[in-house]
């Protein structure tokens, strides 16, 4: 948690606001905070390196926390391959930057998903989340992943939606990719036979 700095005129110490508890409101996990006096400012600060408590007021939900610590399937496959489908997608307005590549087998399921994401941690939950979901869809099905349903697992809150449509985009940027892949394959085919 963060922590405030007040001095009044009748105090030469500070106040510091720490944190006591949590709780939870709906999906929504908020802190109790109270109020504790520093004897001074350079005590102020060794506290705040020691104490864990004083960590940020404005934490992401634990399943994003989940992704970030724990990616899944973080990586690259062979983008020449007819049989993977690549999607770069950026966001200029944040910065963040998305590639998110499936592998297809021949009977048109992904077996394979990877992913890399320069951006904040809500964008690599939401790229981890994305190829944990495509794994063993059919491509039709993986085009039924909307950004909503991506925010609504992650818990994301509205500033941070960008990053799942971020993941939708890149979702949809691979699965076009791979369907441009087939049909070249499939152009080439008929000119080899002919």
């Amino acid at each position: 948690m963060k922590s405030t700095i007040f001095i009044s005129k009748q105090r030469s110490a500070p106040l510091v606001f720490t944190r006591h508890s949590s709780f939870t409101i709906g999906n929504v996990n908020m802190a109790m905070v109270g109020v504790r006096i520093c004897a001074s400012l350079p005590s102020l600060f060794c506290s705040r390196l020691l104490r864990p408590e004083l960590k940020s007021i404005c934490s992401y939900h634990k399943k994003v926390v989940d992704h970030y610590e724990n990616p899944r399937n973080v990586g690259s496959l062979d983008k020449n391959s007819k049989r993977v489908g690549t999607g770069l997608v950026g966001a200029p307005a944040c910065g963040d930057v998305m590639k998110l590549q499936i592998q297809v087998d021949e009977n048109g399921k992904i077996v394979d998903a990877k992913f890399k994401t320069f951006g904040c941690g809500s964008a690599i939950a939401s790229s981890s989340l994305a190829t944990e979901w495509v794994k063993g869809k059919s491509l039709d099905e993986a085009m039924k992943i909307k950004n909503s349903d991506i925010a609504k697992e992650l818990c994301l809150p509205p500033v941070k939606l960008h990053c799942s449509m971020l993941a939708e985009d890149a979702i949809k940027a691979a699965l076009s990719d791979y369907r441009i892949k087939q049909q070249d394959k499939k152009e080439e085919h008929a000119k080899a036979s002919s």
